[in-house]
C-alpha cells in the first residue's frame, strides 16, 4: 500500500526518473505535487505496470495532480556530466518548474542534491512506498516512451518502439550493424564485448548550475 506522503510539510513533492540505464535516448525525469484525497488504485511503481496501465494512468495523474512536469535530458549532456548528475539534474530541473513551490521533496534513490534550499529525502525503492514517487515514475516512464517511439521514426532500425533504447542484444546487434546515432550515449560501452556499463563515474559529483524556468500548472521539455 502506497502512502500519501513523508514529511510533516504542507506541500510535498515527489519526483523519480526513467532510462537511466539505456544506451540511447534521454534521462526523463518528473515531479509531481498531489493533492490531499488523491488515490489511484492501480498506481504503482512504473517497473511493475504494463505498458497499457501506464498510459491509462497517465491522463489520470496529470488531471489530478496540483502541479507537475518532466524534463529530457538528451545524450550530450549524459557524456558531459554522467548519468547519475545528469539524473539528479534532471530531477532538479523538474523541481524548479513547480507551482506552488514545493516545501519539502522525496526522491526515489540514495542520491540528489539540493535545490533552492528546499529539504529532501532519498528514500531507497520509494516509488513502491510513496504516492507521488510512483506518479512520478509513471510519469517519467511514459513521457520517455512517447520520446523513443518519436526517435524511432528516425532510425527504425535500432527497434527503439520496442526496447526503448535499452540493451537488447538486437539494439546491440543493429550498433554493430549500422553504427552509432546522434541519440546513443557515447560514454556507455554500446557492444556485447564492452557490456559492463561504466558506472563507477556515478561516484563524482561535479558541481552545475540549475536554469530556472518560469513554472506553470504542466510543462515538458
Amino acid at each position: 500500500m502506497l502512502h500519501f506522503k513523508f514529511s510533516d510539510f504542507e506541500i510535498e513533492c515527489g519526483t523519480d526518473e526513467a532510462g537511466r540505464g539505456c544506451l540511447a535516448g534521454p534521462v526523463t525525469a518528473a515531479a509531481i505535487i498531489l493533492p490531499e484525497g488523491f488515490d489511484l488504485a492501480l498506481l504503482n511503481d512504473s517497473k511493475q505496470l504494463s505498458e497499457k496501465t501506464r498510459n491509462e494512468l497517465k491522463p489520470l495523474i496529470e488531471n489530478s495532480s496540483i502541479c507537475f512536469s518532466v524534463t529530457h535530458l538528451e545524450p550530450g549532456i549524459i557524456d558531459e556530466i554522467n548519468i547519475l548528475n545528469a539524473s539528479i539534474k534532471a530531477m532538479q530541473e523538474c523541481i524548479t518548474k513547480l507551482n506552488p513551490v514545493p516545501n519539502y521533496i522525496i526522491v526515489d534513490g540514495n542520491r540528489f542534491k539540493p535545490v533552492n534550499s528546499i529539504p529532501f529525502s532519498t528514500i531507497v525503492k520509494g516509488d513502491s512506498k510513496y504516492m507521488s514517487i510512483a506518479a512520478a515514475s509513471v510519469l517519467a516512464k511514459t513521457y520517455r516512451d512517447e520520446y523513443m517511439e518519436r526517435i524511432h521514426e528516425e532510425f527504425p532500425m535500432y527497434n527503439w518502439k520496442q526496447n526503448k533504447g535499452y540493451p537488447t542484444q538486437e539494439h546491440r546487434e543493429a550498433i554493430r550493424k549500422y553504427g552509432t546515432t546522434k541519440y546513443h550515449r557515447m560514454s556507455f560501452r554500446l557492444l556485447p564485448d564492452q557490456l559492463e556499463l561504466e558506472f563507477e563515474q556515478e561516484e563524482k559529483f561535479l558541481d552545475y548550475s540549475i536554469k530556472f524556468i518560469k513554472p506553470g500548472k504542466s510543462t515538458f521539455e
